[in-house]
């Protein structure tokens, strides 16, 4: 005796590929209805290839039809099983695309600063720590809160108990001090007028 479908489709996913081991194959209908279009869709984001995501989807739901005979109830969730897959087929797939011959590959960019740079940067930082360290506390706060923290002007306003009005002065008044205080130092820090 077969069960009608809207019984089928209402059991789990475990239920179900008991039953397609056994060979029901409504069972493989309501698993397939409720599988592949997730795959499809995991494999699309991850792999940015319709045909290639539909090559490991299908691979996938044959894994699983292999699978299903000795599945092991219990141990993972079927859906859990059957991402890990799909994830695992894409990892195999992104990796032979990245297979090159290595004289074919482009010398990748170097984005690390030079030895100068990084010199100059950390100069720039040291500098601006000190002009901060001049201006009276709350302007020194606010400041560092949001330029250097990027913390909104409400939230600093929480933060030093006032109001939003206060925030911005402190952070105006602030910034026009450390611009007088920098100012003999902007050809020593590397900025220099065009």
């Amino acid at each position: 005796m077969t069960m009608p479908y809207d019984a089928v489709s209402e059991l789990s996913d475990e239920a179900l590929l008991v039953l397609y081991a056994k060979g029901d194959s409504l069972a493989a209908q309501v698993l397939s209805r409720r599988f592949l279009p997730r795959v499809l869709a995991h494999a699309t984001r991850v792999l940015k290839d319709q045909a290639e995501a539909e090559d490991v989807a299908q691979e996938a739901m044959l894994r699983l039809w292999k699978i299903a005979p000795d599945w092991r109830a219990g141990e993972a969730q079927v859906t859990t099983w059957m991402y890990r897959v799909t994830a695992n087929l894409c990892t195999d797939r992104i990796r032979k695309r990245r297979s090159v011959p290595l004289d074919a590959a482009p010398e990748p960019e170097d984005d690390t600063p030079s030895a100068g740079e990084a010199m100059q940067d950390a100069a720039r930082a040291q500098a601006l720590n000190a002009a901060l360290m001049e201006l009276p506390e709350r302007q020194r706060q606010a400041v560092a809160l949001r330029h250097l923290e990027g913390l909104s002007n409400p939230e600093i306003a929480e933060i030093l108990d006032c109001g939003v009005e206060a925030v911005e002065s402190l952070i105006a008044r602030g910034k026009r001090a450390l611009t007088k205080i920098l100012q003999g130092k902007r050809e020593e820090l590397g900025y220099v007028d065009e």
